[in-house]
């Protein structure tokens, strides 16, 4: 059972400004029934001052969905076009004081709303027809520019994150390697360091403010195996433990083990520990169960 919090709760049972809005001027959908969650957002927009007077949802989808929704229209009432724009899925998802994980792709989808509304005020084209990227989930008509723009804005790593933001992935799973091929490129290019054009003979620039020198395998390996060390006490609390198993290139093979090996909270464990090894390394790795290194040979 997902922990809802008190005001995702009275969004849902008492949504402010459900239903058709009378004078709208602006409207936006996103979404399909047939995909499990639709939205459509209405503004009554002052043409003047592009103030937002007020706003509407109708909404097709689940109690996190009805409550992002609602908790849309109240933050963005008040303000002008451009101010809204800003908005982000975070912002609404602070605003009901946190989803769960694996409801954020409904914040996701208020924001899609928002933009598509906006520019139908415009006079602008808003078209998700995946023109501007391949389309990487068939089950949910995700393509990659959506979860390129959300991994970026939310700071994702992880394959489950994704999910949660945007649903991809989270039917037949067929398109999980292709959502990692996405994440990879992304993450791979932040850590990046610009390329240094000097002549050879020069000395090379210190590094700068953050970044990260570049590790020989072996002091990689021990790295690794000293960030792994570091959680283990946290996990051993816990009556669990965690060992690796091996390291094929970006790929950690690990097995959880005594209360972490079957936790419902298994995944989101590796993907806490991934986290702290991308940071650390300063390179974009997986973290995945020792179960799934046979597959890959």
């Amino acid at each position: 059972m997902w922990d809802y919090t008190e005001k995702v709760k009275e969004h849902f049972f008492n949504p402010r400004n459900a239903g058709p809005l009378e004078g709208a001027n602006a409207s936006g959908d996103v979404g399909s029934i047939q995909c499990g969650d639709a939205l459509r957002l209405m503004l009554k927009v002052e043409p003047e001052t592009e103030i937002i007077l007020d706003a509407s949802f109708q909404t097709f989808g689940c109690g996190s969905a009805i409550a992002s929704s609602s908790a849309l229209t109240e933050i963005i009432k008040g303000m002008t076009l451009d101010e809204a724009l800003k908005v982000s899925n975070q912002n609404i998802a602070d605003f009901l004081d946190g989803l769960p994980p694996e409801k954020m792709h409904c914040s996701v989808m208020g924001r899609e709303a928002l933009q598509a509304a906006i520019a139908n005020y415009r006079g602008e084209e808003w078209v998700d027809d995946h023109e501007e990227g391949e389309l990487i989930c068939k089950c949910y008509a995700i393509d990659s520019a959506l979860i390129e723009s959300v991994v970026r804005e939310n700071k994702l790593t992880t394959l489950e994150q994704v999910t949660h933001y945007t649903k991809a992935g989270g039917a037949c799973a067929s398109c999980h390697e292709k959502i990692e091929g996405v994440l990879e490129k992304i993450l791979a290019s932040q850590c990046e360091a610009p390329a240094i054009s000097k002549p050879a003979e020069e000395a090379v620039a210190p590094l700068a403010a953050g970044e990260k020198p570049k590790l020989t395998n072996i002091q990689r390996m021990r790295k690794i195996e000293e960030i792994i060390e570091s959680v283990r006490p946290m996990l051993q609390r816990d009556h669990g433990d965690i060992e690796i198993v091996d390291i094929v290139g970006k790929n950690i093979y690990v097995n959880l083990k005594g209360a972490c090996m079957g936790c419902a909270l298994e995944a989101a464990t590796l993907g806490s520990i991934q986290q702290k090894l991308f940071e650390e390394l300063g390179e974009y790795v997986r973290l995945l169960p020792a179960s799934q290194l046979e597959m890959a040979r």
